[in-house]
């Protein structure tokens, strides 16, 4: 047996997180600074990491793009549903004024997809950063913003020097905690740098998928599946619009 992690096994500790982050900011809604839910919520940012590795491995190894692509896309229009739901949000995005999580992070994994396909083109240089530029400003009222598009972009740009890739990432995740303490919370800005803790999880991968092959579909299942659940427990429980920070 290969040492290592295998995708799927990164994938389902993402999930476990993803879950963990999600279930607090439903039972525990707004910014509350206890040290154990700041400590949990801290474990949670390990999902995004691990989402944006496996677009570039996806990209890397799909069999048709196009069919990728759609699915994202699609996966990403469902999810809106199934993200606002849970936590309160209006299905039309700024109809209160708000321009920070509009959307789930799906939205701009897709285009993060997009943006790989832009930069692996044949396009001159110049041309790619011009289209990259509304890519960046349909992306940024996600959950992650834009910058998940970018990290993804500089993933696949640096595969194979993962140092150099890992140092990049925490740069931009950096850049995204200074706005997140500026316009959002100072505490939550902070947090957004655990996703550090994605990085000894990604250091163990083995390039293997892994031997079940219902993960793909699992995931696309989950993630709309669990936040709908969600969305009936702010009901139950009777919290409104929950702030969500990623």
């Amino acid at each position: 047996m290969q040492k290592g992690l295998t995708g799927n096994a990164l994938k389902m500790i993402a999930i476990a997180a993803m879950t963990l982050d999600h279930v607090l900011w439903v039972v525990f809604p707004g910014y509350q600074t206890a040290w154990w839910l700041l400590a949990l919520h801290t474990v949670g940012r390990i999902t995004a990491p691990v989402m944006w590795f496996f677009i570039v491995e996806g990209y890397l190894h799909t069999r048709n793009f196009r069919k990728y692509a759609a699915r994202l896309f699609l996966f990403a229009f469902l999810s809106h549903f199934a993200y606002c739901f849970a936590f309160g949000i209006p299905f039309l995005p700024f109809s209160k004024g708000e321009i920070f999580n509009q959307t789930s992070v799906i939205w701009p994994l897709a285009w993060g997809l997009m943006t790989i396909r832009l930069f692996d083109s044949g396009l001159k240089t110049w041309l790619k950063f011009l289209l990259l530029v509304p890519i960046l400003a349909v992306s940024f009222p996600a959950d992650w913003s834009c910058i998940a598009v970018v990290a993804i972009l500089y993933l696949w740009g640096k595969r194979g020097k993962f140092i150099e890739n890992m140092v990049w990432m925490m740069i931009w995740v950096a850049m995204y905690a200074v706005v997140y303490c500026f316009f959002i919370d100072r505490a939550y800005g902070v947090m957004q740098l655990g996703v550090a803790l994605s990085i000894p999880l990604l250091m163990l991968y083995n390039g293997q998928r892994g031997k079940w092959k219902g993960m793909k579909w699992l995931f696309y299942l989950y993630y709309p599946g669990h936040l709908a659940l969600l969305g009936i427990l702010r009901l139950v429980l009777g919290n409104g619009n929950i702030m969500i920070g990623s």
